[in-house]
C-alpha cells in the first residue's frame, strides 16, 4: 500500500497551473495518474494529441473542463468524467471563469507513439510538433516538425504558455 498527500508532490513544469504526477510517488506500474488545476485559458497538454497505446479518463472535481475532440467540443463539470480510446484525438481546456480541479488517469502506463497538434504560424495549420526543454531555462518549449517554428513554451506554474 502507497499513501500520499496530492500537497506533498511536487508539481512540475506544465500546461496548467498545478500539474503533479502522482504515478511514481504511489508506486504506479500500470496506470499514469496525474492531478490538474487549471486556470482560467490553461489546458491539461501540450497540444492536440492522441496516444497509440494508452486510453486516458479525466474526473472533473471542480469547474468545468471542455475538451476539444475530433467531432467538435465536449463541456464537463463536477462530477463527470470523460474517457478516451486509443488513437482518440483529444485536447482539454479550462475555458471558463473559475478554476478546474481534475484527475487524469491513463492505462497502460507507456504512451506508445503520440501525435502532438499545435498551429504554426508560419506553416499556417495545424502541425505535429515535438517538445523538450529549452536551453538555459526552466521551460518545456514546442517546435514544428516541419519548419521548426516555436509553437509554444510553458514556465512552471501558471505563466503563459501559447505563443501568440
Amino acid at each position: 500500500m502507497e499513501r500520499i498527500a496530492v500537497d506533498d508532490v511536487d508539481g512540475r513544469i506544465g500546461p496548467a497551473a498545478v500539474v503533479r504526477g502522482l504515478t511514481e510517488p504511489l508506486g504506479l506500474t500500470d496506470l499514469a495518474m496525474n492531478y490538474y488545476e487549471l486556470e482560467p485559458g490553461d489546458s491539461f497538454a501540450y497540444a492536440y494529441h492522441n496516444h497509440e497505446i494508452q486510453e486516458e479518463v479525466f474526473y472533473v472535481i471542480e469547474g468545468t473542463a471542455t475538451f476539444e475532440t475530433e467531432s467538435g467540443d465536449v463541456a464537463v463539470g463536477p462530477n463527470e468524467a470523460i474517457r478516451f480510446d486509443r488513437e482518440e484525438f483529444q485536447r482539454g481546456w479550462n475555458r471558463g471563469d473559475e478554476r478546474v480541479v481534475a484527475i487524469a488517469l491513463g492505462a497502460p502506463l507507456s504512451y506508445g507513439e503520440s501525435v502532438t497538434l499545435r498551429d504554426c504560424p508560419e506553416c499556417e495549420a495545424k502541425t505535429d510538433n515535438d517538445l523538450g526543454r529549452a536551453d538555459g531555462e526552466d521551460a518545456i518549449v514546442a517546435h514544428c516538425t516541419q519548419c521548426e517554428t516555436e509553437t509554444g513554451r510553458w514556465y512552471r506554474g501558471s505563466m503563459p504558455g501559447e505563443v501568440p
